[in-house]
């Protein structure tokens, strides 16, 4: 039978009770009943569990979900989602570049070399998403190759150790060293593809609306998961933005957003104020609160990088000035990087940040995501290698956050030479997607493409 993933009633409760417990709503009378009736927990790894659930229980499953949206939430003065109000609580909020100034810019080659760090750090950590940080450490520890600094290969690896810790099923065929021939297909890089085609069609002032058309019309619904499957679904029957952020959403706070903000940064090199509001203006569609924290956080890192700043530590200010100083999301980013400096082996950083995060959050959610991409970009001192490997070493998202890092490292480094080639030959200039006409496009085609989106009045 079709199990349709992220999208399940009977699946949405549990991830929706531990939203719950996150944002400080009581929800202890909806989950004694969920579980009075037989419900269970939400898949731990999984979109979907393995058996349907009778209809009594689905149907249930809708009315508590409807319920579970009308509990006051604690946090939602604090945690505000309309972008005006996040303003109203960055003190620090960025003042636009100064008109006496020259407007920042990027170059095509400053470009190419974020494409290539997005996918090299996505591609690094593709066979080992969804395992255990304990089943990371032991497969690359069992080819010398912990801290990672080079592509996860399954040759010497005992059977037994596989057994316990199988590679990403999906992923292993073209992500493991021996596998690579050109960059496989992946939504973190799906996503800067379906934004490109947003600002040619729409420009920077695009709305809501024009990111839902385009996904509507580019993006095959089975290339969405979590937050933006929900959105997609919610489009679908009807409701508009930003209501598909809310309704039966409970994936909305998780990291969907984070992965669709690089070229809301790379746009506006200089401008993390810009880069910010324009990931807003995405993020909203899928994502609330935290979730689209993390979108701007992202924007205003790469922006900063974007115009040539040298420093990742700047970078990383740079996008907390646009994050709410009260927000859960602010908090858990300066403890990373106060971690990530403190302490010289990064192991240490990471096992504090799970003690701090795991239990509580979703593997995917955006909070110990975007704490865990501060920690290794703080860590590696915006160096290449050693933000991807440190981003994907820490488990969780670890395509997700492995890209993202690979994006703030690349702009540092300023060209595709300046990037080591043993991460970027096996990509052989060679992207494949299921978005637009993009297959097989290379990164240079899109240094191109994106540059001419950034110089664009």
């Amino acid at each position: 039978m079709l199990r349709l993933t992220w999208v399940q009633p009977e699946d949405l409760v549990g991830h929706e009770l531990r939203q719950a417990g996150l944002d400080g709503r009581d929800a202890s009378a909806v989950a004694a009943r969920w579980r009075a009736a037989g419900g269970g927990e939400a898949p731990l790894r999984a979109g979907a569990s393995d058996r349907p659930a009778p209809a009594r229980l689905r149907a249930l499953a809708e009315d508590l979900l409807d319920e579970l949206a009308r509990l006051p939430s604690p946090s939602a003065d604090a945690e505000p989602t309309a972008l005006d109000r996040i303003r109203a609580l960055c003190p620090d909020w960025p003042p636009p570049p100064a008109a006496s100034r020259p407007a920042a810019s990027v170059s095509p080659a400053r470009l190419e070399a974020a494409w290539l760090g997005r996918a090299a750090g996505c591609l690094l950590g593709k066979p080992v998403e969804k395992l255990p940080l304990t089943g990371i450490r032991r497969l690359a520890g069992a080819t010398g190759n912990w801290p990672p600094t080079s592509y996860f290969t399954a040759r010497g690896v005992p059977r037994a150790l596989l057994a316990a810790y199988p590679w990403n099923r999906r992923s292993a065929p073209t992500s493991l060293a021996e596998n690579i021939d050109g960059m496989p297909e992946d939504d973190d890089l799906n996503y800067p593809l379906l934004n490109l085609l947003l600002l040619r069609r729409h420009g920077r002032s695009f709305t809501t609306a024009d990111v839902a058309r385009v996904w509507l019309d580019e993006l095959p619904a089975g290339r969405t998961f979590t937050a933006e499957r929900a959105a997609y679904r919610n489009l679908l029957t009807g409701v508009e933005p930003p209501e598909t952020a809310r309704r039966h959403n409970p994936f909305r706070e998780w990291i969907g957003a984070l992965i669709r903000a690089d070229v809301h940064g790379w746009t506006n090199p200089g401008d993390p104020a810009a880069a910010a509001a324009q990931a807003h203006r995405d993020a909203v569609l899928t994502h609330t609160a935290n979730g689209v924290y993390a979108a701007m956080f992202a924007a205003a890192v790469i922006a900063t990088a974007a115009a040539g700043a040298a420093d990742v530590h700047a970078c990383l200010r740079a996008g907390l000035t646009v994050v709410p100083d009260g927000s859960r999301l602010a908090a858990a980013v300066r403890h990373a990087v106060r971690l990530a400096a403190a302490h010289a082996d990064f192991d240490t950083v990471v096992d504090e940040l799970h003690a701090v995060h795991s239990a509580a959050h979703h593997w995917v959610h955006a909070v110990p995501n975007t704490a865990l991409i501060a920690a290794a970009l703080t860590h590696a001192d915006g160096d290449f290698t050693g933000s991807v490997a440190r981003a994907v070493s820490g488990g969780w998202d670890t395509d997700s956050n492995g890209a993202t890092a690979g994006c703030v490292a690349g702009l540092l480094a300023g060209s595709p030479a300046a990037l080591p080639e043993h991460w970027t030959a096996p990509l052989k200039n060679r992207l494949a997607t299921s978005v637009g006409d993009f297959d097989g496009t290379g990164f240079d085609a899109l240094a191109h493409l994106t540059h001419r989106e950034a110089t664009r009045p």
